[in-house]
């Protein structure tokens, strides 16, 4: 199979998504429905049975280094640039350089490893690192800048891996690789039925993610109200009608130029930076692929969920993961094709 022609049940699998939430039987919740079955039971599902048949030995360290370097050098510039560009304050650089740096290595990508790589090895490699690793990192300045005493609360970080069923998944994987370890027959049968349902249903769940719903008009309920229309007296309050002005907020040409940046940095700077390091550490040309293709995925829901529960950077996140989810698509193709 060709790489472009492999991209195209991803292609088809979201639109029917977005198709299926927009005109179709799924309703407006279907997106996080089918998002938290994916995180929570098919992708945990996956990645343990992909991990745990695996030989240790075929973990090659280049390869996560020079994923490493993209990621380190993405997200420092975006923590940074966050300062200088656009003056962001301490407590929001942290969410700036993970929406910059930060990939959607789970729901994206495992549908984008299994049609394009073939297999969730590298993959499972960069979820570890990007939770064990990255994520410490970024929960520790949110919580000290967060905090008034800068205090961190190091039981909730150290605690992740265990709340996380991606991660403890992968550990268990990992873990039953090296002891030699196999799952009764009826229960790897189970794990790989639910591990089936993880590709197609995260597409479908991405698709009806990027149908925003249009705002309900319950407007026209109001207008029952001409009664108030006979005050014309209070029609001689036009003055306040001179708030248009504030109405100019929402074109934030800064909020505009963030997210170019940041689109720019996640789709295009960081697989740059990978494929050069690759290049230099002699990468072959599939774990070449493998870095660059996990290094282009787009910004992680993590990002925004983050965002919101430490009440810095909401917007930008938001916008970012959308943008960079929506072009992704052809950004990852596009880099795959040249690569293969």
């Amino acid at each position: 199979m060709s790489l472009v022609s492999a991209f195209v049940p991803i292609w088809i699998l979201t639109a029917v998504g977005y198709a299926a939430c927009r005109w179709g039987p799924l309703g407006e919740g279907a997106a996080s429905v089918l998002g938290r079955f994916v995180f929570q039971l098919a992708m945990p599902a996956a990645l343990f049975l992909a991990l745990s048949r695996m030989p240790l030995s075929v973990f090659d360290g280049r390869s996560l280094l020079a994923f490493a370097v993209s990621t380190v050098a993405v997200v420092g510039f975006g923590w940074v640039g966050a300062s200088w560009l656009f003056g962001r304050r301490p407590g929001e650089r942290p969410i700036w350089g993970m929406a910059a740096g930060y990939v959607n290595s789970a729901n994206l990508g495992i549908p984008i490893a299994t049609q394009v790589l073939g297999n969730v090895s590298f993959l499972a490699e960069v979820v570890l690192l990007q939770v064990l690793v990255v994520t410490p990192v970024i929960l520790v300045a949110l919580d000290r800048h967060s905090d008034p005493a800068g205090r961190v609360r190091v039981r909730r970080i150290a605690s992740l891996p265990i709340r996380n069923p991606v991660i403890l998944a992968s550990l268990l994987g990992v873990a039953c690789s090296a002891a030699g370890l196999r799952l009764p027959s009826a229960a790897g049968a189970s794990l790989t039925l639910l591990s089936a349902a993880a590709v197609p249903a995260a597409l479908v769940a991405l698709g009806a993610s990027l149908h925003a719903p249009a705002p309900t008009r319950v407007e026209p309920t109001e207008r029952v109200e001409p009664a108030e229309r006979v005050e014309p007296a209070e029609r001689v309050e036009p003055a306040e009608r001179v708030e248009p002005a504030e109405r100019v907020e929402p074109a934030d040409p800064a909020g505009l130029a963030e997210l170019a940046v940041i689109t720019v940095l996640k789709l295009v700077a960081q697989p740059v930076v990978a494929y050069v390091t690759g290049l230099a550490l002699h990468l072959s040309a599939p774990q070449l692929l493998a870095v660059v293709v996990c290094a282009g995925l787009p910004t992680a829901q993590n990002t925004f969920i983050y965002s919101q529960e430490y009440g810095v950077g909401e917007a930008v996140t938001n916008r970012a993961v959308l943008v960079t989810t929506t072009l992704s698509l052809a950004t990852v193709a596009a880099a795959a094709t040249l690569l293969g």
